[in-house]
């Protein structure tokens, strides 16, 4: 009975310190940290910027981004713009066309096979390199089709690399578009914590656990080519950056914004993916977690290893409190009936006032936490029978 307490109680612990005693002490830790202000200025010789983009199928929201970019306030000789359409069959194509017969530091690349995002970025970063040499003064910024950036957004994440330490600053992910039905509020919570666990992250440790994939930069000598069936390309990068020795910030005044998803299945659909490419970095970069007790392996552990970890741990109490319930404990079938509930009841009871046109929001939020945690444990289920591809569909667009 002991050992079933032990798993019970660890497992809870290990659950609280990734969602709440991290980010508290994270905040404890980052008191009068001021941001990074080793800054390129004006007047000063900014590095080379080349924009890597793929695309597939995004007619809804090529043409907003690219007008995004061509809006930037960077420098206008020192960016170009590499596109590839993934056998795009939508109008995607032709749009780019268009824009690349009057801006010529626009570089399009259209694939009659597909690539999966991966191969078509590791393809536009060797094209990017033929005009200019991979160097720490020449820059990738790796952005999505949604994501559309703030006239300021490229010069306020470049202006950090006048700090040679430093090989990836990501940008701050502000989402569009919330609606009282759906999922769009507790996807916004919690993309919003993230935004600040990763900037305190980068304040106190200088190792930001990886970038919201959408839009971030990285010194092109620091950039690896990523395997064609790896999901999650960004934060594969980003560990190879940190075993060279790169660090990692993120700038919050570097806004961009993106439409949040509102579709239950759609996001179920993407979140499970992301797993399943969470699962393949934390194994292949285990040495960089394991053992806890540096800061890069106490922030990789605490942050990402053990949310991966959470459906696991939430079936080790499970089965432990049902245990200890079966044996007469009184405490512990006490709390199987409220996880039962919590389990059970509140995803239902949330389901039937939506249909009734009312939103609960921590109603909402339990049945978001419930869903994302579903999504883990089916991506680690992907994981463990292999993934051969990283070829990818958008989700829907609005």
């Amino acid at each position: 009975m002991v050992l079933l307490q032990i798993i019970f109680w660890g497992s809870l612990f290990f659950i609280l310190h990734t969602y709440l005693f991290y980010p508290i002490l994270l905040k404890w830790l980052g008191r009068g940290k001021a941001s990074h202000k080793v800054l390129y200025q004006s007047g000063e010789e900014w590095p080379q910027v080349s924009v890597l983009m793929a695309l597939y199928n995004e007619e809804k929201v090529v043409a907003q981004k690219l007008e995004s970019l061509l809006a930037q306030d960077y420098p206008k000789d020192k960016l170009r713009i590499f596109l590839g359409s993934d056998c795009s069959t939508d109008d995607t194509n032709r749009i780019i066309d268009n824009y690349c017969r009057n801006f010529d530091h626009l570089h399009f690349f259209p694939f009659t096979d597909r690539q999966g995002k991966p191969g078509v970025i590791n393809f536009l970063s060797r094209e990017a390199n033929i005009q200019e040499p991979e160097s720490s003064e020449h820059i990738y910024l790796i952005t999505d089709a949604n994501v559309i950036l703030t006239p300021s957004t490229v010069s306020n994440l470049v202006r950090h690399f006048k700090d040679s330490s430093l090989a990836i600053v990501d940008a701050h992910m502000v989402h569009i578009g919330m609606q009282e039905e759906g999922i769009s509020h507790s996807e916004n919570q919690y993309i919003s914590s993230e935004v600040q666990l990763k900037d305190l992250e980068g304040r106190v440790w200088g190792y930001m656990m990886g970038p919201f994939g959408g839009c971030y930069t990285i010194r092109s000598n620091y950039f690896t080519q990523v395997p064609p069936n790896f999901l999650v390309d960004d934060f594969f990068i980003t560990m190879h950056a940190f075993e060279q020795g790169g660090k990692a910030i993120n700038d919050l005044e570097a806004v961009c914004h993106e439409a949040v998803s509102h579709d239950w299945r759609e996001e179920y659909r993407r979140k499970s993916r992301i797993s399943t490419g969470n699962f393949q970095n934390l194994f292949l970069f285990s040495h960089l977690w394991w053992p806890p007790f540096r800061p890069l392996s106490f922030a990789f552990f605490s942050h990402k290893v053990l949310r991966w970890l959470a459906p696991f741990l939430l079936i080790f109490m499970g089965i432990s409190v049902i245990l200890l319930s079966w044996f007469g404990y009184a405490f512990y079938q006490y709390l199987l009936v409220a996880a039962l509930v919590g389990v059970l009841l509140v995803p239902l009871l949330d389901i039937a006032l939506t249909a009734m046109g009312a939103h609960i929001l921590p109603l909402r939020h339990i049945r978001y936490f419930l869903l994302m945690n579903l999504a883990l444990f089916v991506g680690f289920l992907r994981y463990i029978q292999g993934v051969k591809s990283s070829i990818w569909e958008p989700p829907k667009r609005n």
